[in-house]
């Protein structure tokens, strides 16, 4: 059935096939026990080609798509994927690459990573522990036994992450996708909860040199350059585009529903645009987030958050609070231009746009903080409209 499926999406590549990839690899980085020679078959056989896997160290896997192994290294490679200190993932395919391809290979690259650092290390876990640890109506006993079964450890620090797709996307499988990359160090354990992918993460230094949150925007700038990810539906942005991510702070792993509730309400400042935008931190964003304890109507009824709505609505507008967002967040015109890779003197004009538009002079502090205020304001009620 899974050949059939690749087979009828040479004549219709809709979004439900995608769907189908994905789910098939989610399902085998469930099942736990993976090794190289069951993903590289598996793939294979989905692919309905020959697959291979090149380890850092020792010999190629490489499966025909009947399910039987092959010898030596591979003739035609038709795509393939470099995994860094896990080695390298490819297709064999003899003709044209199917419409496909590229998912599966992305999804069997992620499903290599997970393997090649160790299921101990990496895990798409069991919902019920997941929210088991997250409930703050549980006893502190019940809470501590779904961390050891999830191979957690309830004495040290942990992190919670929230991930959300686009519309028609599955949240899971965007935070299997996002933390499939390994660019985040640390325990993992990814379950999708309702909308939202959670994902547990205890690291040996919680406040290591670089913050979980940059490197998830790193991450997803990869994914971006490979054009890789969950496809959503269609009518939704394509290869994760839609993605965002609320990052809460390290607590106690027994007060983890903490970190939960704070990686929730910074989601809702994360913006489905640049990987800058798209990643919120709730220990960055700081007494902002109590913006969010607010009614998105009440915010949505301010004068200042209104204009940029009305001028987000237009299409010379958009480019415009673009800019803005780009100086608010790095304080510099020269900055916000390097980040937009934009001229300095396009970014000039575009924010001269929102000053006509707002009567804000962003030179003024003052002005410059209410910006910042409404822009924030402004996030916040378009993530309640999603």
């Amino acid at each position: 059935m899974k050949g059939l499926l690749l087979r009828l999406s040479a004549l219709d590549a809709d979004a439900a096939a995608a769907v189908r990839v994905i789910a098939h690899y989610e399902a085998l980085l469930s099942a736990g026990a993976l090794d190289a020679a069951a993903l590289v078959r598996s793939t294979a056989g989905l692919a309905e080609c020959p697959a291979g896997w090149q380890p850092a160290r020792g010999e190629p896997v490489r499966f025909a798509a009947d399910g039987g192994e092959l010898a030596g290294p591979p003739g035609r490679t038709s795509a393939a994927a470099e995994l860094g200190t896990a080695g390298r993932v490819w297709l064999e395919r003899p003709g044209t690459a199917g419409p496909l391809d590229d998912l599966v290979l992305e999804w069997m690259a992620i499903a290599a990573r997970v393997v090649a650092g160790g299921t101990g290390a990496w895990q798409v876990a069991d919902p019920a522990l997941v929210e088991l640890v997250l409930s703050g109506r549980e006893a502190v006993a019940d809470r501590a036994r779904a961390l050891r079964l999830l191979g957690l450890v309830p004495e040290r620090p942990l992190r919670v992450v929230a991930v959300a797709g686009a519309a028609g996307t599955d949240a899971g499988a965007e935070a299997v996708a996002l933390f499939g990359y390994g660019t985040v160090p640390g325990t993992v354990r990814v379950a999708r909860l309702g909308a939202v992918g959670a994902v547990l993460l205890q690291q040996a230094d919680p406040d290591g040199p670089t913050p979980p949150a940059e490197l998830l925007r790193a991450a997803l700038a990869e994914r971006g350059r490979r054009g890789g990810g969950p496809r959503p539906h269609a009518g939704a942005p394509s290869n994760g585009r839609g993605t965002r991510v609320g990052v809460g702070g390290p607590v106690d792993a027994l007060a983890a529903g903490e970190s939960w509730h704070q990686a929730r309400a910074a989601l809702r400042f994360a913006v489905a645009s640049s990987p800058a935008e798209a990643v919120a931190d709730h220990e960055a964003l700081g007494t902002v987030t109590l913006l969010a304890d607010l009614p998105a109507e009440r915010l949505r009824s301010r004068r200042d958050v209104r204009a940029l709505e009305e001028l987000s609505g237009r299409e010379e507008g958009a480019p415009a609070v673009a800019a803005l967002a780009a100086f608010c967040r790095t304080g510099s015109l020269r900055q916000a231009a390097a980040e937009l890779h934009l001229h300095h003197s396009s970014v000039a004009a575009r924010l001269a746009r929102v000053e006509e538009e707002t009567g804000w002079r962003l030179r003024d502090p003052q002005d410059r903080f209410r910006a910042q205020l409404a822009w924030y304001a402004w996030r916040l009620t378009r993530s309640a409209a999603d």
